[in-house]
């Protein structure tokens, strides 16, 4: 099956999806899926926007909205994650994941869910280790801390993740897996992003649980965005109990603006006799209920029972006979219902509410599905908790990810992680703040220092970073992916072709060439759609840019000021 692939979202569905229709037109294939790698801004009002982490005169409608209303539909299922700028009120009514709008899926914290026979796995936030071990106590309305905090991933979603034993075909994160640079064209990338060189060179870029999960996972595929770049790689894994050693493609695209690289469609062998209906996962089901007594709503640390005597239970994966139980509980009808519903009201063009407050809501999605499997409801859980003065947050305006909020005793999961270190500075750290500001530089400025660079030269002594799960902080031993072993070379495949091969035995890792890019046989991808006036394309020095080549729709100039 055709599957879109698309990095940051920020709320662009309309082009997005007209980018899809042209494609469509263009190379005379149909698409069958769209998987958006967070950021996707699921903005329903005016009030939704003040629960997003971005500054107020970013806080931008886009076009979700038209598909919560029902104004439009999404021609094509999507499936994302949540990043680091979301309507998270919105997103938290939806902890087990589901739908946002008709035809749209949200996975959730973390999922795992099946379509044509193919599994489909994600991981939404990004990673900062001082709020890693808490709960999610985050509850609307949120606070200078909890509004940054709400979408950094925990320990608990990762130690379910980590029960899967059955094959995963692709899974999704917003954030790289620490490392995965190693096993691209490393050079190529640090043309493209100059100021990410210190990070990589020092093994600290990335999330060191994600690098976790890839290793244990080993999917077929991992698609990621966050750093807004193309980035293409290839990496064989330790074999494991004598079977073959497997192989995970990489994939991370840029965020959907003129000139970037945003989409490419790849070709995914599909199970002869699937359903054609998006599906629950049982195995993941399974494990959503073995594990639903572990979840605290709660900001004090949490560490994952382990087998050294202490815990009765450390080995909470799903056995066959706890998938039947699910089905079960199912029916027999794995069939995810299509029972959307709007919670609160929808954006009103006609009758804007610029002073509406957050709004927030139990969802019925997530009240059917924990009544049918009994879990917990924990973001009802938050609530109370969060009623009962169980939390506490800051109330300066410091942006929190400035420092750790766990004890001195408390040291990450990760011996040498250093995301919350602050006693040396990255020049080019990305702050929320730095990161928008950008636009506002306009081409005059960021876009003469690097042509497709997502930051502009920070300030010394700015602010720790919500890009990444690590800025520079130390050289010492770190937790990182194994070396990249080579392999036999690739079969040469036609430019025109859309496919993207199976992991297998003849996949290549060529260091420091182009080979995984190509590995990756990239659609011809239009940058942007309709509505923009003509312009010139300019070029700069660095990176050159990316020709347009859809003049027929595409005759915008590149500007930025209503980037995501």
């Amino acid at each position: 099956m055709k599957v879109a692939v698309e990095g940051c979202c920020h709320g662009e569905l309309d082009k997005i999806y007209e980018s899809i229709s042209y494609l469509e037109n263009k190379e005379g294939v149909k698409v069958d899926m769209l998987l958006c790698c967070g950021d996707f801004q699921a903005v329903r009002n005016e009030g939704d926007l003040k629960c997003m982490a971005v500054p107020a005169k970013y806080r931008q409608m886009q076009t979700f909205y038209k598909y919560y209303s029902g104004e439009k539909k999404a021609p094509v299922l999507t499936i994302f994650i949540g990043g680091n700028h979301e309507a998270s009120n919105h997103l938290q009514e939806l902890p087990y994941g589901g739908w946002v709008a008709p035809n749209i899926y949200y996975l959730g914290y973390a999922g795992v869910v099946r379509f044509r026979g193919v599994r489909i796995g994600g991981l939404s936030g990004i990673f900062k280790s001082h709020d890693y071990k808490k709960g999610h106590f985050e509850f609307p309305p949120y606070n200078q801390e909890t509004l940054r905090s709400v979408y950094h991933i925990r320990n608990i979603d990762i130690f379910k993740l980590k029960q899967i034993k059955m094959p995963i075909d692709i899974f999704m994160t917003h954030d790289w897996p620490r490392g995965i640079y190693h096993y691209g064209n490393t050079n190529q990338l640090l043309n493209k992003k100059k100021f990410l060189r210190q990070e990589v060179e020092s093994g600290t870029l990335g999330s060191p649980a994600a690098a976790e999960l890839l290793e244990h996972l080993q999917p077929s595929y991992w698609f990621s965005a966050h750093l807004h770049v193309k980035f293409a790689a290839i990496m064989q894994h330790q074999a494991k109990n004598n079977a073959a050693p497997k192989i995970t493609k990489f994939l991370s695209l840029d965020k959907c603006l003129p000139h970037r690289d945003f989409l490419q469609i790849v070709e995914i062998p599909d199970r002869p006799g699937s359903s054609e209906q998006l599906e629950y996962d049982p195995e993941w089901l399974a494990i959503l209920k073995a594990t639903d007594s572990l979840q605290k709503p709660s900001c004090k640390f949490w560490h994952p029972p382990q087998n050294n005597g202490l815990h009765t239970r450390w080995d909470f994966s799903a056995s066959e006979e706890a998938m039947m139980e699910v089905v079960s509980d199912f029916s027999g009808d794995l069939s995810i219902p299509e029972n959307f519903s709007l919670t609160i009201p929808a954006y009103d063009p006609g009758h804007p509410q610029h002073n509406a407050h957050p709004a927030y809501s139990t969802n019925p999605q997530t009240t059917e599905m924990c009544a049918t499997l009994g879990l917990t409801d924990i973001y009802i859980l938050s609530g109370q908790s969060d009623r009962e003065g169980g939390t506490t947050g800051a109330t300066e305006e410091e942006d929190e990810d400035n420092r750790s909020t766990g004890s001195v005793d408390e040291p990450s999961e990760y011996p040498t992680d250093t995301s919350v270190l602050s006693n040396s500075y990255n020049p080019d750290e990305i702050t929320i703040e730095d990161e928008w500001e950008e636009e506002e530089e306009g081409l005059g400025c960021a876009e003469e220092k690097w042509t497709d660079a997502v930051v502009p030269e920070g300030q010394v002594g700015g602010k720790d970073s919500d890009r990444d799960s690590s800025p520079l902080r130390a050289t010492a031993s770190r937790l990182s992916l194994p070396p990249p072993c080579a392999a036999p070379e690739p079969a040469l495949r036609s430019p025109l072709s859309l496919t993207l091969p199976l992991p297998s035995n003849s996949a290549s890792l060529s260091q420091g060439s182009s080979e995984e890019e190509r590995d990756f046989t990239p659609a011809r991808i239009p940058k942007r759609t309709s509505g923009e006036t003509a312009g010139p394309v300019i070029h700069s020095g660095g990176t050159p840019r990316i020709k347009r080549r859809n003049q027929s729709i595409y005759t915008a100039v590149d500007d930025e000021e209503s980037e995501g």
